[in-house]
C-alpha cells in the first residue's frame, strides 16, 4: 500500500485468486473523487484455444484455475456435448452433478474460512499479521479448525475418486464421464457427503455465532457502505430452485421481478461485453437494458452473479436444511421469508455462500444414494455426429460460467468465448469498491491499514478469481495508463 497526497494505492489486493490493485483518487479536501479497481493480469485462454480439437477443452480449461477447475471442466464438457449434439445417459448426469456439488462444498469452505472469514473472526481492523487463516485457527475452537481441514482434504479425495487426481481433474468428457463408480467408491463418497452435510450445518452455526450475533458486524452489513441495487443472475431448475450444474439462466430486476430467462444457446441474446482501457477484465452487461456506465438501478445493465444473486434469482433452495436457512436469510434482511424481495447488501454474500454450501452438501448426499449412480454402462455415449457449435453453462461458485465453442467439420475450434463467473461481477465489484472507499475515506479520517482493508472487503465478498477471468476481445485496445491531476486533467499517458 502506498499513500500520496492525492492518491492511495492498494497493490496488491489480498486474499483473492489472481492479481489486482485499487487506485483511489482524492480531491483537494481529502474526499474520494474517483476509484479504480484494476486487473493488470492477462492470460487470454480464449485465443490459444483456437486451433485445438474441441474434445481437449475439458482437459485444458481446468488449468485456467487451480481453485475451481471442476467448474471449467463441467462447462467445457457441456459445451462439447452441445457441439456433438448428444444427450447424456442418466448415470452420466448423476455423476457429473454429484462431483460438482462436492466440489462446491470444498470451494465455498475455502472462501468462507480462509479468504473472507478472517475479516469477521479476527475483526476487519485487527492486526494483519493475525487476520488470516492461522489467526482464525488460533481463535476458533480447535475442533472446528480440524473439520475445516478435513472438509478440504476429503473434498480433494472425492475429486481423485472421480478424476484420478485431487486437483485439475479431467474426467468429464464429451458424451459423459471417463469412468463410472463401483460400490466401494460409492460408499466412501457417501461417507464424505454425510460428513459434508454435518459440516454445512456447523458452518451455518459458526456464521451465527461469529457474525450474526455480533451487533457491530450486523450493523456493518445492513448500514455500512456496502450496498448496490442491480439485476441478479443465477441458474435455476424447472421449479425455479437453485441448481449449480444444470438448468436455465434466470435474471431478476432490482425489485425481484423476472426480467429474462434463457437457455445456454441463447446467452448472446441477453448478455453483451465491453472493455475499458484501464483493465484486462471485460465488463458484461444486459444487452436489452444497455450499458449506462458504472451505476446501479433498473435503468443500468449492470448485474451481479454471486451466491446472493443466485438466491435472489431463485424461488428457493432445492434441499430442506438449505431452504430453512434461505427463509431465515430473507426474513432477517428483508422481512419476507419467501425471497420475493431481493437482498442487495454486499457483505451478506458471505451468508448466502454458507447457505449454498449447505444446499450442495445435501444435494450431493441425495445423488450418491441414487440407485443408478453405479450403473456399469450408462456413464457415457459415443459422440458420432458432425461437430458444430455449442454452449455450456454451469454456476461456478463465483458466478454464471459460460463456455461457447465454434468448430469446423473436423471439430477444430475456430472461435471460443468464455464469460467467467468473476467477469460477470466486474462492473459491480468496481462500483462496490468505489462506494466503500467513498464511505470510509473522507476529510479528517486517518487512512490506516484497517480502513483500507475495509475497502478491500468490498471486493472480497464476491470471492473474485482474476486468474481465469482476465481475457480481452480480439480487437481490444492495449492497456493504457493515464496520469491525471486531482481535477482530472491528463498529465501523461503510456500504452503497453
Amino acid at each position: 500500500m502506498t499513500t500520496e497526497t492525492r492518491r492511495i494505492t492498494i497493490d496488491p489486493v489480498t486474499r483473492l485468486e489472481g492479481h489486482g490493485k485499487i487506485e483511489i483518487l482524492l480531491d483537494q479536501d481529502g474526499n474520494v473523487a474517483d476509484c479504480y479497481f484494476q486487473v493488470p493480469e492477462f492470460r487470454g485462454f480464449e485465443k490459444f484455444c483456437q486451433g485445438r480439437p474441441v474434445e481437449e477443452m475439458p482437459r485444458i480449461t481446468p488449468r485456467i484455475c487451480g481453485v475451481c477447475p471442476e467448474a471449467h471442466m463441467m462447462a467445457a464438457a457441456k459445451a462439447c456435448d452441445a457441439v456433438y449434439g448428444v444427450d447424456l445417459p442418466l448415470t452420466a448426469k448423476l455423476l457429473r452433478e454429484l462431483q460438482y456439488n462436492i466440489f462446491y462444498v470444498t470451494d465455498h469452505t475455502t472462501h468462507f474460512y480462509v479468504l473472507g472469514g478472517p475479516d469477521f473472526v479476527m475483526g476487519p481492523k485487527s492486526d494483519p499479521a493475525t487476520r488470516n487463516i492461522i489467526g482464525v485457527i488460533s481463535k476458533v475452537a480447535p475442533e472446528i479448525s480440524r473439520q475445516v481441514l478435513q472438509c478440504r482434504a476429503w473434498g480433494h479425495e472425492a475429486a481423485a475418486i472421480f478424476g484420478g487426481k485431487p486437483v485439475n481433474p479431467a474426467n468429464a468428457i464429451p458424451g459423459g464421464m471417463s469412468k463410472g463408480l463401483n460400490e466401494s467408491e460409492r460408499l466412501r463418497l457417501e461417507e464424505i457427503c454425510r460428513f459434508m452435510v454435518d459440516f454445512g450445518q456447523l458452518t451455518l452455526q459458526v456464521l451465527h455465532d461469529v457474525v450474526l450475533s455480533n451487533k457491530e458486524y450486523v450493523d456493518l452489513i445492513l448500514n455500512g457502505p456496502y450496498r448496490g441495487e442491480t439485476y441478479s443472475m443465477g441458474l435455476v431448475d424447472a421449479n425455479n430452485r437453485v441448481n449449480f450444474y444444470d438448468g436455465e439462466v434466470r435474471v431478476v430486476d432490482p425489485q425481484g421481478k423476472e426480467f429474462c430467462r434463457y437457455k445456454p444457446p441463447e446467452y448472446l441474446d441477453h448478455v453483451a461485453e465491453r472493455v475499458e482501457p484501464w483493465s484486462y477484465l471485460k465488463f458484461p452487461y444486459l444487452k436489452k437494458v444497455g450499458w449506462k456506465g458504472f451505476v446501479d438501478g433498473a435503468e443500468s445493465g449492470v448485474y451481479r452473479a454471486t451466491p446472493q444473486s443466485r438466491l435472489n434469482a431463485a424461488d428457493g433452495m432445492s434441499t430442506p436444511r438449505a431452504q430453512e436457512a434461505y427463509e431465515e436469510y430473507f426474513e432477517t434482511l428483508t422481512g419476507d421469508r419467501t425471497g420475493a424481495k431481493p437482498v442487495h447488501h454486499v457483505l451478506a454474500i458471505h451468508w448466502a455462500r454458507c447457505i449454498e454450501l449447505m444446499n450442495a452438501a445435501e444435494r450431493a448426499l441425495e445423488l450418491v444414494q441414487h440407485p443408478e449412480i453405479t450403473h456399469p454402462e450408462n456413464y457415457r455415449v459415443v459422440c458420432d455426429k458432425v461437430p458444430r457449435e455449442g454452449v455450456g453453462i454451469v454456476e461456478a461458485p463465483r458466478g454464471t460460467l459460460t463456455h461457447h465453442y465454434v468448430t469446423d467439420e473436423k471439430g477444430i475450434i475456430q472461435r471460443a468465448n468464455l464469460i467467467v463467473g468473476t467477469t460477470n461481477n466486474n462492473a459491480a465489484i468496481c462500483m462496490s469498491v468505489k462506494q466503500a472507499a467513498q464511505g470510509l475515506i473522507r476529510k479528517g479520517v486517518e487512512v490506516n491499514e484497517g480502513v483500507l482493508n475495509m475497502v478491500e472487503m468490498a471486493f472480497r465478498a464476491y470471492d473474485p478469481c482474476f486468474g481465469c477471468a482476465t481475457h480481452a476481445l480480439s480487437d481490444a485496445p492495449r492497456l493504457t495508463i493515464r496520469v491525471r491531476d486531482w481535477d482530472g486533467a491528463i498529465l501523461s499517458e503510456a500504452s503497453r
